[in-house]
């Protein structure tokens, strides 16, 4: 069979775009953004509302990161290595000085180096990370995909945006870590992993120590 020499440069010119370094603005956090996760926020340090200004006008994205030491307000915290591009979808002010937005995550991405603007902004040269490709969720699992269709009849599915993928493992899995009583490393962890079915299979084991499972 001959090869499709089109569509493996294609191929090829995705996955370096997905490794190419680029610079952006990181807004840490109290928080992990996964992608296809859904996040609002209030900002009102004047670093970061020139910062979001900026990128609603360019319409730009921006990184969040969970803080590892520090604060979100005042000193610039220390960010992890691993955090996840934040797209805005909506933006209001509906008080002077402060912005009311809604972001999506979009791609992950592993910071290579930052450093300091004049406003205290921190800036990272990061590089994307590859994207897990839609599994389907084991059989095993299904149970897990019980639990978050209850949970999210409870909270309402504007959370989410559509589609509701509950037969795909990655999109199981990231809102279950977004969603669950989990510590803040916990959700780094589930961040940072490459693997879905390692990820569902630790989410599936804290749900059945937590006797949600039947």
């Amino acid at each position: 069979m001959p090869l499709n020499l089109t569509q493996r440069l294609l191929d090829f010119l995705v996955q370096a775009k997905q490794h190419a370094s680029c610079e952006i603005p990181l807004f840490p956090l109290n928080a992990v953004l996964f992608p296809g996760g859904r996040l609002s926020l209030k900002v009102f340090e004047a670093r970061y509302v020139e910062m979001v200004s900026a990128c609603l006008k360019d319409k730009k994205s921006f990184g969040i990161c969970l803080i590892r030491p520090g604060q979100e307000t005042g000193a610039p915290a220390l960010p992890e290595a691993v955090g996840c591009l934040a797209e805005i979808v909506e933006g209001s002010m509906r008080q002077p000085g402060v912005l009311d937005i809604a972001v999506l995550g979009t791609q992950r991405f592993r910071i290579e180096n930052s450093r300091f603007g004049n406003d205290g902004l921190r800036v990272a040269r990061v590089v994307g990370i590859a994207p897990e490709q839609p599994l389907p969720l084991p059989q095993r699992h299904q149970a897990c995909a019980s639990i978050l269709r209850r949970i999210v009849e409870q909270l309402g599915t504007e959370r989410l945006l559509p589609p509701l993928c509950y037969d795909d493992s990655v999109w199981v899995g990231y809102r279950l870590a977004e969603l669950l009583p989990l510590k803040h490393s916990a959700r780094q962890n589930m961040l940072e992993m490459n693997d879905s079915l390692v990820r569902i299979e630790i989410l599936h084991h804290f749900l059945s120590q937590q006797g949600l499972l039947e």
